[in-house]
């Protein structure tokens, strides 16, 4: 596999300031709205900082949380505070959430420690912070047989309608098997009818199915079509291998499969944005493969999945929580 400038590999996006894991801003991918961060807080670490024109989620990876948001034009007053219960890894349960919007102040701490990720979308409205409880996160399937996997659909249009342009969804693939597939696009390319960026951030499961480990792997395709040339995009044809932490930016193209390696569970988090004035996922397939969708009609669903619910894990394997 050749070098893909797509592909940011864990702590390749590291800094400014210690416990900066990852730190993708709009202007660092080279695109207009999509960012993405993943901060580690130390026990009793509080970490401060301005959302400026962008709005947030606050979504704990491992571990949990509190924190505080208030209007930057009023440095002194605290609009709401929540504490989000987290969870142990991506792989051990659905975890609660909190929105915050542009142009305020956050501070969070965390008594036990925690990994959280700060998906983020320049916008232009601010809207009041928010939380978002993890049983209220809807829970869906997608595909059949070997292209089963789980949506936990937190920060999506019609579930999660506070927000502007950010959209946010985690996916969780069992091993073996294949997501994100047909292969899709939501580009300036025709027939597309929205344009959104997208971030795919990786975490992969090692051999007991529930901790972050980077032993595991997967892969994850893009590339572009005539259609794209058409449009003026520039040619991509990217395969690349993903282990947990790894980032992958999706500027434009069909995007998939993302392949789950037997034995490693994958997870990933989609963050989407793009300039329309209504946040929307609508997306074309790739006409070559799109008739693979009549065909789990008659497949039944991958019995592993949902592998988690807001309560746990289905399969009865269980971590230690983390307490906020």
């Amino acid at each position: 596999m050749s070098e893909s400038s797509l592909h940011h590999p864990w702590l390749t996006l590291a800094g400014p300031e210690a416990g900066d894991l990852l730190t993708l801003t709009p202007q660092r991918a080279g695109w207009a709205y999509c960012g993405l961060r993943v901060i580690r807080l130390e026990p009793g670490e509080l970490r401060r900082f301005a959302t400026g024109e962008e709005e947030f989620f606050v979504l704990p990876l491992a571990g949990g949380l509190t924190l505080e948001v208030g209007p930057i034009a009023q440095p002194t007053t605290t609009e709401a505070r929540f504490a989000l219960t987290g969870r142990a890894s991506t792989f051990d349960r659905v975890s609660d959430f909190a929105y915050v919007g542009r142009d305020s102040n956050v501070t969070m701490v965390s008594a036990h420690g925690a990994e959280v990720a700060l998906p983020s979308a320049v916008c232009e409205r601010r809207l009041a912070p928010k939380y978002g409880p993890a049983e209220d996160v809807p829970i869906e399937l997608r595909g059949a047989g070997p292209a089963t996997r789980q949506i936990n659909a937190f920060g999506v249009p019609g579930a999660w309608d506070h927000a502007d342009k950010l959209i946010g969804v985690e996916l969780i693939t069992p091993p073996g098997n294949w997501s994100s597939y047909p292969p899709h696009k939501h580009d300036a390319s025709a027939p597309c009818p929205v344009v959104n960026e997208e971030i795919y951030f990786y975490k992969i499961a090692g051999h007991d199915q529930v901790s972050h480990s980077r032993e595991g792997f997967g892969y994850h395709r893009t590339y572009t079509a005539p259609e794209h040339e058409i449009a003026g995009l520039a040619a991509l044809d990217e395969f690349i291998e993903v282990r947990d932490g790894d980032l992958v930016t999706v500027p434009y193209g069909y995007h998939g499969p993302c392949v789950a390696a037997p034995g490693y569970p994958m997870y990933y988090l989609n963050v989407m944005a793009g300039p329309a004035a209504d946040r929307s996922m609508a997306f074309c397939d790739d006409p070559a493969h799109g008739w693979v969708r009549d065909s789990w009609s008659a497949m039944e669903p991958d019995p592993r999945c949902p592998v988690t619910t807001h309560e746990g894990r289905r399969d009865g394997r269980r971590a230690e929580p983390m307490r906020a």
